[in-house]
């Protein structure tokens, strides 16, 4: 437990959040994370990391910083990557990971202050860590061109003011050397003018697993490359196209889905599942649910079997903010016994509304309240359209029995809450006005070549989408695939465009459906070269990434 003033071992928090307790998606252990100190006076943010950003983009960096909100107070963090084992709760794993444990250490600050991380490379290999979600400066972003990569044996410290609240997180942004293994930890940035309208907080973080336990990373995408699908690992399943809705209910996380019409609308519900002998079917993300197949499914790095447990007293108010850090695999998620309020997506609040449970794909965060029962409840998070046994973790709140591993709550099949469903508060929905420019962003590829583009080009050839500072951009991702995207932006957030014309979520990952669009709101607010990539993690390291280049 964190509590006021400069952080512990835990990370900082703010001093409002006294009479809360926080358990982080690291559980206690903060191995690799050393907090060298909470200071009060004013340090300037460090820059020129790249020397291949133009001195103008250089200079409207500057700018831009220097316009973000500062308290004068820097938080410092030390991240070790390096190869080590981890105990997933029974298999123990060697891996890559921040220190010793996975997810690495929960990273916190306030909106202004600085956060200066020192990470230093025991890899063997470059790394970088790119922070997902924050609009931060882009010679901090962790993706070239913009910041360079930190090389085998290496440190460096990235040091970047934090101007809006949210749950985030981190990870290396530099291929599949990196991609699907223990490379990723939370960041929370906390508002200290948010009302302090719940008791607990508790940071939950996904993942699919395979390294150490099943084929590695490498050749899992090796054997995607050489047209193998899934044979030998698992299947990869080719569902049927279902319908959209925006709350759906009854659909079951596996299966096949019956063809249906391709159109989504606000009453719209989910075909009924049917069945396959991979699981890879799901007619919430338009029929073929992902390339691999898993041994495990992890909540806060543990399997099913071993589930960490948050402890709280009947009636508190706990707020839950998830986080998908998976590389091919979306989560159904849900509490037994309880109703979820959303409050947040991607960091920025929603309009407040209860649902059963959650679909999240890969880079997507949600924040929920939930009013605590009396009893033990399994949060479970099922591997959406795959087989395998769901992952889940435990609240406790009085005594009782530990729920069976195979516990399929009811709410999963309830009313399951997606992008449509949610409204931007009024307080961030972007203003109304005219759009300068229209971006396409035309997703193509396959599963025979492996091969995934944006705009016909693999990223070694891609074309950069063109934006000029104060503009309004319309981005259009249209996805001419039989395969679901989420589909990310560095640097920024964006407005999800609705049918009914109601603002959508401000949000900065999207997942974009099979043969559908997605129409988002991007304001260019934020000079440099930002990366636009899919966040499954095989897609993109397989060609499905561009830039978002600003212009003078």
């Amino acid at each position: 437990m964190v509590r006021g003033g400069c952080p512990g071992p835990g990370g900082p928090q703010q001093p409002d959040l006294a009479r809360r307790t926080v358990l982080s998606a690291a559980g206690v252990a903060v191995a690799g994370m050393v907090l060298s100190g909470c200071t009060t006076s004013p340090e300037a943010a460090s820059g020129g990391t790249s020397t291949m950003l133009p001195s103008d983009l250089t200079t409207a960096i500057e700018q831009r910083e220097a316009a973000r909100p500062h308290t004068g107070r820097t938080r410092r963090y030390t991240l070790a990557a390096q190869r080590t084992r981890i105990d997933l709760g029974g298999p123990v794993v060697a891996t890559l990971a921040y220190g010793d444990a996975v997810p690495g250490p929960t990273i916190r600050a306030s909106v202004g202050d600085q956060l200066a991380v020192t990470v230093r490379n025991g890899l063997g290999q470059a790394t970088s860590v790119h922070w997902h979600g924050i609009a931060l400066r882009n010679d901090m972003d962790g993706a070239p061109p913009a910041t360079a990569n930190i090389a085998a044996g290496a440190a460096f410290t990235y040091r970047f003011s934090v101007p809006d609240p949210g749950t985030y997180w981190a990870h290396p942004h530099v291929g599949i050397g990196m991609t699907d293994h223990g490379l990723y930890l939370p960041v929370i940035v906390d508002d200290p003018s948010e009302p302090g309208d719940h008791d607990e907080e508790w940071v939950v973080v996904l993942d699919d697993w395979t390294d150490g336990v099943g084929p590695s990373p490498a050749q899992v995408f090796d054997t995607l490359r050489q047209g193998g699908g899934m044979s030998g690992m698992g299947g990869m399943g080719m569902g049927g196209m279902g319908m959209g809705g925006t709350e759906h209910r009854g659909m079951g996380s596996t299966g096949h889905g019956s063809p249906g019409p391709g159109g989504t609308g606000p009453d719209g519900m989910a075909g009924m599942p049917g069945m396959g002998a991979a699981g890879a079917g799901s007619d919430l993300l338009g029929g073929d649910a992902g390339d691999v197949s898993y041994p495990y499914y992890l909540v806060n790095g543990r399997i099913p079997a071993a589930p960490t447990t948050f402890r709280a007293r009947p009636g508190q108010r706990i707020r839950i903010r998830v986080v998908n850090a998976g590389a091919d695999t979306a989560f159904r998620v849900a509490l037994a016994g309880h109703s979820m309020t959303v409050t947040h997506t991607d960091g920025y609040p929603v309009q407040p509304r209860q649902v059963d449970a959650l679909l999240l794909g890969m880079g997507e965060r949600y924040d929920v309240t939930v009013t605590a029962g009396d009893g033990v409840f399994p949060l479970v998070a099922a591997p959406e359209g795959k087989a395998g046994t769901a992952a889940r973790a435990l609240l406790r709140t009085g005594a009782g029995q530990v729920p069976a591993e195979s516990l399929r709550p009811a709410e999963l099949d309830g009313r399951v809450g997606t992008v449509e469903v949610f409204t931007a508060d009024e307080a961030v929905a972007l203003p109304r006005r005219d759009v300068d420019r229209t971006l396409p962003a035309v997703l193509g590829g396959d599963m025979t070549s492996y091969r995934w583009t944006i705009n016909g080009r693999a990223f070694d050839r891609m074309q950069p989408l063109g934006i000029s500072q104060g503009q309004r951009a319309r981005l259009g991702f249209t996805n001419h695939t039989m395969m679901w995207h989420p589909m990310h932006l560095h640097g920024h957030t964006f407005q999800v465009a609705r049918a009914d014309g109601r603002p959508g979520p401000r949000k900065d990952t999207v997942v974009v459906l099979p043969m559908r669009s997605v129409a988002v709101e991007v304001q260019a607010d934020n000079p440099g070269y930002w990366m636009l990539h899919c966040h499954n993690g095989y897609h993109m390291d397989a060609g499905m990434m561009t830039r978002l280049d600003y212009r003078a």
